[in-house]
């Protein structure tokens, strides 16, 4: 699987250098004049990019099977961080969510470390309960309980997206190992009515849903920021303004260098380079699952795929959010956002992903 290998490694380093020259281009500006320092952004980013590329490289050196062994307590302290970051004085709070540490000039995202952690968990559960997966009691309750210990730990930030993420990718691992569909789509159903409240009893959420439907309704208020993504996406036309000539970012456009990174790149480089960057979306998921179906084992199978589906669902998210196809989430583009925490846990998993092609190697 050498050449999977090195096609997804290259696969992420453009994407990454997509990254650093779009939040260059959509900061600059906005951090010169709130931070008197056009830098700001870049240099922060490229802090975490280098934490990221350790994060990779240890992934890619650890032992698999000694990965597994720690699955129980990498979830053990996954879920100590979630408790922890919802303290008062602990956990940073901004604009009524507690979802950070903060660590000197850098936050921390304990949900960003629990999406890996409860896949590794997941995957390593899982792939010991193949012969009682089909069970109720034995093979879906225990994975579905501590699936749900995170999901309500995460909800109580609030971090709705984070938690629809991780949900999604867990109970495609559920089918995949050989769970009864009959009680995934139970599950399903039993949580309509919760999510029924999450987002139409929750005044914000409830709001969101309704600029969705119509982002005019509101057009200085809710639905300003969608509006303005339509504008930069309408404004690139086939071949784009050219980059960092963006007009949206200049105080139009707000998140422009994190969520709505996608719509400065539809703006200064057009249609072909927007769906330059989903093509390379595509072909990550291309070559990530082309591990999956060769890795050796269920543990090393269920694992590589949940990462993928991962990073998969979270761009299809994100740019269907700039796009107005979905409503809005505070989901970054996977390698591209300024984002901190998700860029360095995105690399980790892409490590994740390349250990597990070069171990198969090694046992086939």
């Amino acid at each position: 699987m050498r050449d999977t290998r090195t096609a997804l490694f290259m696969i992420v380093m453009v994407l990454v250098a997509i990254g650093i020259v779009m939040i260059y281009s959509a900061s600059a500006i906005y951090a010169n004049d709130r931070m008197q320092d056009s830098l700001y952004f870049i240099k922060r980013h490229l802090i975490y990019l280098l934490a990221g590329i350790f994060m990779m490289l240890v992934a890619m050196a650890v032992d698999i099977q000694t990965l597994k062994k720690y699955a129980k307590p990498l979830m053990a302290f996954s879920a100590l961080l979630l408790v922890l970051v919802l303290i008062p004085h602990i956990g940073k709070e901004t604009s009524g969510a507690r979802r950070w540490f903060k660590i000197g000039p850098l936050n921390f995202q304990p949900s960003e470390f629990a999406k890996i952690a409860i896949m590794i968990y997941l995957a390593d559960l899982l792939s010991r309960k193949e012969k009682t997966i089909r069970s109720f009691l034995h093979g879906y309750l225990p994975p579905v309980l501590v699936l749900g210990l995170v999901l309500g730990l995460v909800l109580l930030e609030p971090d709705l997206g984070t938690a629809i993420a991780i949900s999604t990718v867990g109970m495609i691992m559920l089918f995949v190992s050989g769970v009864r569909p009959l009680y995934i789509f139970a599950s399903i159903l039993a949580s309509i009515p919760a999510l029924y409240m999450l987002l139409f009893r929750v005044p914000y959420r409830r709001k969101r849903m309704i600029i969705f439907l119509n982002p005019w309704s509101d057009k200085r208020g809710a639905g300003f920021q969608i509006i303005q993504s339509f504008i930069a996406l309408g404004s690139g036309g086939l071949l784009g303004v050219g980059l960092g000539q963006s007009k949206q970012k200049l105080f139009y456009l707000p998140a422009s260098h994190t969520d709505f990174i996608f719509s400065i790149i539809g703006e200064e480089l057009g249609f072909l380079g927007a769906a330059s960057v989903v093509v390379l979306f595509i072909l990550f998921v291309w070559e990530g699952m082309k591990i999956t179906f060769r890795a050796y084992g269920q543990f090393e199978k269920l694992l590589s795929m949940a990462l993928v589906c991962l990073i998969a669902l979270e761009a299809v998210i994100n740019i269907g959010v700039t796009a107005g196809a979905l409503p809005t989430k505070g989901l970054p583009l996977p390698f591209i956002s300024y984002g901190g925490t998700s860029l360095i846990f995105h690399l980790t998993a892409v490590g994740l992903l390349l250990n597990i092609a070069k171990s198969s190697e090694v046992y086939r």
